[in-house]
């Protein structure tokens, strides 16, 4: 269980986190920070196996809430921002194989945007955070 816990929320965040992937690995920290979230549900884990829940029911609720300050993917919200609204600045980007890097740096540039209108799961989407990160993106793409 625990082995396919780590794998679950290493995929996770390789997926829908790749910033925060790149900053554990530059701090050679990955395996610290899986452990100690791994660490963290364990008494629930250890719960819902005293309750007989089955496998996959236990990883999937342990996987979420590891996993719940990393969610709404900013990285995801971007990437969606720039296939949209700027498509052929993600094609050149995707053709050149710099369109996650790229997605990073656009992350970076909006980080104030997305505290400021508290972007999070318990907010509905807002057309105002949309605007603001479009502008901002554009900003950055014309740099």
């Amino acid at each position: 269980m625990y082995k396919n816990l780590k794998e679950k929320l290493w995929a996770f965040i390789t997926q829908n986190n790749p910033d925060l992937m790149f900053t554990l690995q530059e701090g050679y920290s990955v395996t610290t920070y899986l452990e100690d979230k791994i660490q963290k549900v364990m008494p629930m884990v250890m719960d819902l196996i005293s309750e007989s829940k089955p496998g996959h029911v236990i990883e999937e609720l342990a996987l979420l809430k590891m996993t719940k300050e990393l969610r709404p993917s900013r990285f995801n919200y971007i990437k969606d921002v720039v296939t949209r609204d700027f498509p052929v600045e993600f094609n050149k980007f995707r053709e050149a194989g710099v369109l996650t890097y790229e997605c990073i740096n656009m992350i970076e540039a909006c980080n104030d945007i997305f505290e400021t209108f508290g972007f999070s799961e318990d907010k509905p989407e807002d057309n105002r955070l949309r605007h603001a990160v479009i502008a901002r993106v554009h900003d950055y793409l014309s740099i």
